[in-house]
């Protein structure tokens, strides 16, 4: 250090000055120091900081940790807890003449994150949270305040404690009011939840809780100021808040919706108008610090003012999201471990810290179990709610970072707080995994198959739509699914949109009778198409639209949850392939394969992927123009071949469709038990379909894969669509055609249609039967449990009973 320099001690915080005329030679080749230069050390300290946070998540990920976890303890390993306690390591690497520019920094970032989650809050769903999560986030806030507050009590004055504890346990005590709806909606993230009805339920609780939080800590912190102008000082901050939230809610907010509409449709968003939102976010920071707020105050309310998901929120979310939630998050995070000293704290201190922060999550939970339980919710999933509630993150540590550095908390009650984070977190993340399985609620306990149900029974198909590409092919398969007087077809078709822009997850349920909409937007568009498909088959067709806004990552639950709400007897699912018109493959969205697997994998009902080539044969249509719609199933054996079989058997009912079955037979194979049973199995369609000249079984015996597959090109030319079922049971005639799979999704036989190396126009449907109590069993060795019990479709169908508790829907 220079001797120009000059160190400073105020309180709990070291100054330093630096000489300005000093000026470090930063070149490495003329024997200069690299980490004198500010910038420098700061580019290393994020480098250095990034890379040991994702070393540590690495690390903790089997233990089923949050990525906060591993942020802060990326802080403490170059903090004065681990590595900076050596001060070789503290004066070099995060020497006190750089704490200034990365708290700069990191300050920076995160008042761009906070406005960010604010964009993406439903501002609506905070003032009304509903029934259930106003109950439980009022419940909460009021009893953790007041038992929290009267237990701090109690314990300052029954026990003997230093007057720095005593002075800060209260701070402590106040602080686990908080709920954190970031917070919370990051782990439900993290735990892919925020489709639950757990998720939502947090989430609005917590929103509710938020507000009350908010409310309170800016009153307090307008009491808490400096009165230098006499007794009405604090009434003056306070009403200088409401100013601010009524500037930005009634002049910032209408400013930039008159922009907005004025913006043309369907282009860009306009530049300047980001860029001027850009501009307001540490303007409306300045303006909280001005009048004695915390500087995320501003920008949290001009985040909630700005309108969330398309057009404005998705522009804002798409160019900041990476830059702040990616970097400046992590690195304010891991200020917050650098500056905790775990030898700072002492026993007496942590036990009391220990004994107010557990209390703190007992009375949470109890304050969320009494209300849920109540409310008819099942007591597992009111503890795992409880728990969620208990979250800690980002929002407790700005307040003990505030309260620090205003020396509310000394050094030992803010490394006491921060371990209270970090040690919540650690055990309510994996408890929530361990307790609360997403998937579990979709699992099928009874039969909801094509196969298994009445044959004049009703088909409820759930067909998932992406973009208007998919529509027509959606309703070309409609078309040919056999929708009689007798057995029609009742369709649940839920548009999937990509949540962009907004944190809370919404599934809308469209009106069924309104007037056709005449919005010119996507959802609109292919909603008015439904309905026309609807009308024009009336009596022998319903739609009911939905509309799913949620991560790719978890949109499968959704698409779940529906089907199992509505008893879908099968979901369709349009493949992550698009063709182009030359044959070769147009677009690819791994986003897509992604949900379609997991659909696949938890889904009550059967599954059906779609591969649509109609651009290929020209066709918009699958009946207009043509006498005959050929279809083929493909059947070599197994409860996905059976499945296939009775939805080819239901096509045939439609006079336009001419089906033919493809029954492949292994040679010398004759007098296997399989064999017979698929026989007998085939016959009963026989018979179900004796005097329609257009139900056609051919049986084709070969001796390998080499001549299976040979017959399936030859044969693909001849149809339309061809229906086959994903898995088959273990036979010679699979063998070696799997090696180079491309899409295991689809099975071998599916994957082989869908490769643009089979040259064929033909379109393709690969079937999967419901997997019964949610175990997906090998089919290529046995078939699932319960597949070979019945044969043909005659079981009535028997409604499982479920734990529906709180299915919330918006309505359009």
């Amino acid at each position: 250090m220079s001797v120009q320099d000059m160190i400073v001690v105020i309180g709990n915080k070291t100054m330093l000055c630096n000489d300005p005329r000093r000026i470090p030679n930063k070149n490495l080749w003329f024997h200069g120091n690299p980490l004198e230069s500010p910038t420098s050390l700061l580019l290393l300290q994020l480098s250095a900081i990034s890379i040991v946070s994702q070393l540590i998540d690495l690390c903790l990920k089997p233990l089923g940790q949050s990525t906060i976890v591993s942020q802060i303890f990326a802080g403490m390993v170059f903090g004065p807890s681990l590595l900076g306690h050596k001060k070789i390591m503290a004066s070099s690497l995060f020497p006190a003449r750089g704490s200034m520019v990365i708290e700069t920094v990191a300050t920076y970032g995160l008042m761009y994150y906070l406005f960010l989650m604010g964009v993406r809050s439903d501002s609506t769903m905070m003032m009304r949270p509903g029934r259930q999560g106003l109950i439980i986030g009022f419940s909460v806030f009021f009893f953790t305040f007041v038992l929290c507050g009267l237990a701090t009590f109690i314990l300052v004055k029954s026990l003997p404690m230093e007057a720095s504890i005593s002075h800060s346990i209260f701070f402590v005590a106040g602080a686990q009011t908080l709920t954190g709806f970031p917070v919370i909606s990051s782990l439900l993230r993290e735990l892919k939840m925020l489709n639950t009805d757990i998720g939502h339920l947090a989430l609005s609780s917590s929103m509710f809780c938020d507000v009350l939080g908010i409310s309170m800590t800016a009153v307090a912190l307008s009491i808490m100021g400096p009165k230098t102008s006499g007794p009405l000082t604090p009434l003056y901050s306070i009403l200088s808040s409401v100013a601010l939230v009524a500037t930005i809610v009634y002049v910032f907010r209408p400013a930039i919706l008159w922009m907005l509409n004025r913006a043309p449709k369907g282009r860009p968003m306009n530049e300047m108008l980001i860029l001027s939102i850009f501009v307001l976010v540490p303007l409306t920071g300045f303006m909280s610090e001005t009048i004695g707020q915390h500087y995320v105050f501003g920008p949290l309310i001009l985040g909630l003012a700005v309108p969330d998901g398309p057009p404005l929120g998705v522009a804002l979310v798409t160019k900041l999201d990476t830059f702040a939630s990616g970097l400046f998050y992590p690195t304010y995070l891991a200020i917050s471990g650098l500056r905790t000293n775990i030898f700072k704290i002492h026993f007496q201190g942590l036990g009391v810290v220990g004994i107010v922060v557990f209390f703190s999550c007992l009375v949470k939970i109890g304050s969320v179990m009494v209300p849920a339980v109540y409310s008819d919710v099942p007591v597992r999933e009111a503890f795992v709610l409880g728990l969620i509630i208990n979250a800690r993150g980002i929002v407790e540590l700005m307040v003990f970072n505030l309260w620090r550095d205003t020396m509310v908390l000394t050094d030992e009650g803010f490394a006491l707080s921060v371990i209270s984070v970090i040690m919540v977190t650690a055990i309510i993340t994996p408890l929530i995994r361990i307790l609360h399985d997403p998937s579990r609620q979709f699992i099928a306990i009874k039969r909801s198959t094509i196969q298994h149900t009445k044959r004049e029974a009703d088909l409820r198909i759930l067909v998932c739509i992406h973009n208007q590409d998919n529509v027509s092919m959606i309703v070309n398969l409609l078309e040919v699914s056999g929708a009689t007087e007798e057995s029609k077809i009742a369709v649940i078709a839920l548009i999937l949109v990509e949540l962009v822009g907004r944190s809370v997850p919404v599934l809308v349920a469209h009106q069924p009778h309104s007037a056709l909409p005449t919005s010119t937007s996507s959802t609109s568009r292919i909603i008015n198409a439904l309905r026309q498909f609807e009308n024009q088959n009336e009596g022998f067709v319903t739609v009911e639209p939905f509309t799913s806004i949620s991560p790719f990552e978890t949109m499968h639950s959704d698409v779940c949850r529906v089907a199992v709400d509505k008893r879908a007897t099968m979901v369709i699912l349009p493949f992550h392939k698009q063709w182009a018109i030359d044959g070769s493959i147009g677009s690819v969205n791994r986003a897509f394969r992604g949900m379609n697997v997991k659909v696949l994998e938890s889904a009550p009902c059967s599954v059906g992927i779609l591969i649509d080539r109609g651009i290929l044969s020209g066709s918009i249509s699958l009946l207009t123009g043509r006498p005959l719609y050929h279809v083929a199933v493909i059947y070599i054996g197994g409860a996905d071949d059976a499945e296939s079989l009775a939805y080819g058997s239901r096509m045939a009912k439609e006079e336009s469709v001419d089906l033919t079955v493809v029954q492949f037979l292994l040679f010398g194979a004759e007098n296997t038990k399989d064999r017979k049973r698929d026989s007998d199995l085939i016959d009963e369609y026989r018979h179900a379909n004796a005097g329609n000249e257009r139900f056609v079984i051919i049986e084709e015996v070969v001796r390998d894969g080499s001549d299976l597959a040979s017959s399936i090109k030859e044969m693909v030319d001849c149809f339309d669509l061809i229906v086959t079922g994903k898995d088959h049971p273990a036979s010679s005639l699979l063998t070696g055609l799997g090696a180079w799979s491309e899409c295991p999704e689809l099975g071998i036989i599916g994957d082989m249609l869908a490769s643009p190396d089979i040259g064929s126009t033909a379109s393709a449907l690969v079937v999967q039967q419901q997997r019964l109590g949610g175990k997906l069993i090998n089919r290529t060795t046995q078939p699932a449990v319960g597949d070979r019990d019945q044969l043909i479709h005659d079981v009535a169908y028997d409604e499982p009973s479920r734990g529906s508790w709180s299915i919330s829907m918006g309505r359009s």
